[in-house]
Formats: structure tokens, C-alpha cells, sequence
């Protein structure tokens, strides 16, 4: 079976950046998604697309095809008070190179990186962590089959279950009662 839209996919990979290993995964802990759903880069699922059940994988992406390129917008000063719980500065958190949750303006979480601790503000950068960078992946299909309809309401781990598969595309998250986002399509 070809792995196309809406085929439950397990596979191993290797991902190298600046010629390091920077993350993978094993047999006994194989990536599994949905493949069509946007689970993965949109340039990984193309790589992969018609592949089968052993078949290896050798490719690389650039960084406007994986997570983009260092967006300079992304790095921004905020007031040191923010960092404040119950008035006092959490400064066990407070060093360069930590990486933060932080609260969008739309309720998300985002992680932050700390670039620097000035006297009024701390320097984060937002973009993602393998922004800037071209990712080379190796790897090998382990299986491919057809997602069933459970699978593709709710999700391989029922991750979109409640919201009918909509959440992603608000930015909320899915739970039994539905997304937590007032906002979005899926209540």
C-alpha cells in the first residue's frame, strides 16, 4: 500500500542539522500520523508520498522548506515585569539560552527563548527552533495502512476528538467538551 492522503504511517527517521543528530526515532517508538492532515512539514509528507512499507528515504530541506527562515520580528524586548510571580521576579528562570512558555495574545502557548536579561527587559526570540536551519532526514517506512473513520474524527490518538478535526485550524485545543477557543468553527 502507497502511502497517499489518509493512510495511518509509521516510520523511523534521522533528522541532522549543522551535521549533528537532532532528534529521531526508533522502531519500538516509530513516528505515526495521518498523512494528508498536516501533521508534518508539507516538504517531508512530499518526500514520503507514494513510498511503501520498506522502502528508505534520503532528503533534505531547505530552511524556507522546513520552519522558515529567522523572522527578525520574532525577537522582541519584553518588560522584565512580566517575569514577576507574586511581585517578585522569577530569576531562576531568567538566563540566556532557557526556553519559556509564554501566552500569545490569542491564548496559545508558544515557547520563547531568552537571549538576553537587560535591566528593564528581556530579550525572547519567538521563532521556531529550527528556523534558520536546512534539515536533512533519513529513515525507512515501517507501515502504511488506511486510517478508519474514528481515526480521522478523532485522530491517531485522539487528538482532534470533540472538535470534528477543526481545532488546528484555529490554533486552540481539542479536548471532550471541544476546542477551548471561543472563537473557532469546531463548537
Amino acid at each position: 500500500m502507497e502511502i497517499n492522503d489518509n493512510k495511518v504511517v509509521h516510520l523511523v527517521y534521522q533528522l541532522e542539522v549543522d551535521g549533528q543528530i537532532a532528534d529521531s526515532c526508533t522502531a519500538e517508538k516509530p513516528l505515526e500520523f495521518i498523512f494528508g492532515l498536516g501533521y508534518l512539514l508539507p516538504k517531508f509528507e512530499e518526500n514520503i508520498a507514494g513510498k511503501t512499507v520498506g522502502d528508505k528515504f534520503d532528503f533534505r530541506l531547505t530552511a524556507a522548506e522546513g520552519y522558515g527562515e529567522i523572522d527578525p520580528n520574532a525577537i522582541i524586548d519584553l518588560p522584565k515585569n512580566i517575569f514577576e510571580i507574586d511581585g517578585k521576579l522569577a530569576e531562576d528562570i531568567l538566563f540566556e539560552g532557557n526556553v519559556i512558555p509564554m501566552m500569545n495574545s490569542m491564548g496559545g502557548v508558544m515557547p520563547g527563548k531568552v537571549v538576553k536579561v537587560n535591566p528593564d527587559t528581556v530579550t525572547m526570540d519567538f521563532n521556531p527552533q529550527m528556523a534558520g536551519k536546512d534539515l536533512h532526514f533519513t529513515g525507512e517506512i515501517l507501515l502504511v495502512r488506511e486510517a478508519t473513520d474514528k481515526e480521522l474524527t478523532e485522530g491517531l490518538h485522539g487528538e482532534r476528538k470533540g472538535c470534528g478535526g477543526n481545532c488546528s485550524s484555529c490554533g486552540g485545543n481539542c479536548g471532550e467538551e471541544g476546542c477551548d477557543k471561543e472563537s473557532c468553527d469546531c463548537k
